[in-house]
């Protein structure tokens, strides 16, 4: 079908009347809908907490490969990215339904209870926060590849200098930045497969056909602590489950980026349909290459050695002979940590005045520019990223570790919050008469993978730090930072509910309505292709998308647009 035929049959957003849309306002919000499709669609692709294609990939997969192996590394990505997908799933059909200020925390508050939307706020803002200096310690550790004579101190005030000015300026320039540091990471990754399937083949200077090697010797797992059989095998998978989670934390960006999105109703859904494309092609992609490159008892694995040569990647590359490259990908990898701090730091402060508009943070942290930048919540959470010095103590590698425990946790907490909201959700809808297939974006594994995503979390948690009770384990650093965000949502949960006197929203009264009419005055027809590349981005991002409105016997439909 051609563009002009299906411009024929859409029905335009501008055609829509007042009368058609029975809606609310939602909250009054004076952040600025600065980000463009192209900004949202590779920030989709490229962005979590940790950057995604950055340093949980290119880094923490070291650490990942050293305690599970191979096959240990590779069944954990698998797991943890299929928790991903359900979440993704989950989120992207409330938040393409409602893309407001506060995302997932908005909707916490109005299909569950006010509680819940406390207690995952905080948590969501707390795992947002921790990671920024965790971001900061990499980037000194990737730099310190090249130079260990300058004091840590130094790339640490200049990276977090860096990231407030690129936020301070908004979130245009939030997006026009991520849209530059992903294009360079997608490049570097596509790359980085390309040629370890090359050296895999013996195609690298040294000729080396490494094939399935060191599946073979160390072989395919890692023995945790050195217990033999299915055991040992089992308990290094387990060991690795936190660092994979690390990795993929943070998607929920697509949902909080959603009251500042251009056209929002169009692109929302688009973000959210290329999350398969990142878990297959990017994670699970890049761990099997690695584990095919590196043996699971190479000892440049070790994080602790403080250089950026515990990057699988650099280790395979170096292997194989080649000299240029290694400082080449490191530079890759620096502006992945520098990326994924930008990420964080934007992350947090939206969070932070998102807990703001739903009362449930001082009403200071609304504070914005003439410009739409929510500047105290910004300033208060890049204060957060001074705890990146504690690395000159203890080692920017350790210190990295210690983050990266505290946030996978933490976001695994959170995607179990967004399924237990997403189940009421869906009850919700149910119980008002509302069709989901009328919804911008719906899925049809509905409600099961919400159901899996939040079990599936659950039982993660739980068992992430499982090995400091171990005969001779024990770790109070491992243990504080597996198990005190743990702690802390139930304790902000009950807290919250017992001081807001808060109950169950009841499936009846639960607010679909709210905010609507705003999101329809953002959205729009996209312009027609003007060339034969805008016809191929537009054909890999195009999504049809459907508007919410009432028929003339007050029966909720939605007309495709």
């Amino acid at each position: 079908m051609s563009y002009d035929q299906e411009k024929q049959d859409d029905v335009s957003l501008r055609k829509v009347s007042e009368a058609e849309v029975d809606v609310l306002q939602v909250h009054p919000t004076t952040l600025k809908r600065q980000m463009k499709n192209r900004h949202i669609a590779m920030i989709s692709l490229c962005e979590t907490s940790e950057g995604v294609i950055g340093t949980g990939l290119f880094v923490g997969t070291a650490t990942a490969l050293e305690k599970g192996g191979p096959i240990g590394m590779l069944l954990a990505y698998l797991v943890v990215g299929s928790l991903c997908y359900t979440v993704m799933i989950s989120l992207g059909e409330m938040a393409a339904f409602l893309p407001i200020p506060g995302g997932h925390l908005t909707f916490a508050e109005r299909f569950v209870d006010p509680a819940w939307s406390f207690a995952m706020g905080w948590l969501y803002c707390y795992n947002w926060t921790v990671i920024l200096p965790a971001e900061i310690s990499a980037a000194s550790v990737v730099i310190n590849y090249w130079n260990k004579d300058v004091n840590d101190a130094a790339w640490i005030t200049l990276c977090l200098g860096v990231v407030i000015i690129i936020n301070s300026f908004g979130a245009g320039a939030y997006g026009e930045a991520e849209f530059i540091f992903c294009s360079i990471k997608v490049i570097t990754i596509v790359g980085l497969l390309i040629l370890g399937l090359v050296l895999d083949l013996g195609g690298g200077p040294n000729h080396d056909r490494i094939g399935f090697r060191y599946w073979k010797n160390p072989g395919p797992f890692v023995q945790f602590d050195g217990i033999p059989g299915v055991k040992g095998q089992f308990l290094g998978w387990s060991a690795v489950m936190a660092q994979a989670a690390f990795s993929f934390i943070g998607t929920e960006v697509v949902a909080i980026a959603g009251a500042e999105v251009k056209n929002p109703r169009r692109n929302i859904p688009k973000a959210i349909k290329r999350v398969y494309v990142r878990l297959l092609l990017f994670y699970i992609g890049s761990v099997i290459v690695i584990g095919l490159l590196v043996p699971s008892n190479d000892k440049r694995l070790d994080l602790n050695d403080g250089t950026a040569a515990a990057s699988p990647f650099v280790i395979a590359i170096s292997n194989a002979g080649i000299k240029v490259l290694p400082s080449i990908i490191n530079a890759a990898i620096l502006t992945s940590a520098w990326s994924a701090a930008n990420s964080d730091l934007y992350g947090s402060s939206r969070a932070l005045y998102g807990l703001a508009l739903n009362g449930n943070a001082p009403k200071v942290f609304m504070r914005t520019t003439r410009h739409g930048l929510p500047w105290v919540a910004v300033a208060t959470c890049a204060s957060v990223g001074l705890l990146a010095y504690m690395g000159l103590q203890s080692g920017s590698g350790r210190v990295f570790g210690w983050f990266a425990n505290m946030c996978a946790v933490a976001g695994l907490s959170s995607w179990f919050g967004i399924g237990v909201t997403y189940i009421r959700f869906f009850r919700g809808l149910k119980a008002q008469g509302i069709d989901r297939k009328s919804l911008p974006y719906h899925s049809p594994l509905q409600p099961f993978a919400a159901w899996y995503a939040t079990i599936g979390c659950f039982l993660a948690v739980l068992f992430s730090g499982w090995y400091v009770f171990l005969k001779g384990h024990w770790a109070t650093d491992t243990f504080i930072t597996n198990y005190l965000p743990m702690a802390l949502f139930p304790v902000l949960y009950v807290g919250a509910r017992w001081y807001k006197r808060a109950r169950l929203r009841p499936y009846e009264e639960m607010d679909f309505k709210s905010g609507l009419q705003e999101v329809l005055d953002a959205s729009y027809d996209d312009p027609p292709p003007r060339n034969w590349v805008e016809r191929i981005w537009g054909w890999v991002v195009r999504h049809p998308v459907r508007i919410f409105k009432h028929d003339a016997d007050s029966q909720r439909r939605c007309d495709v647009i």
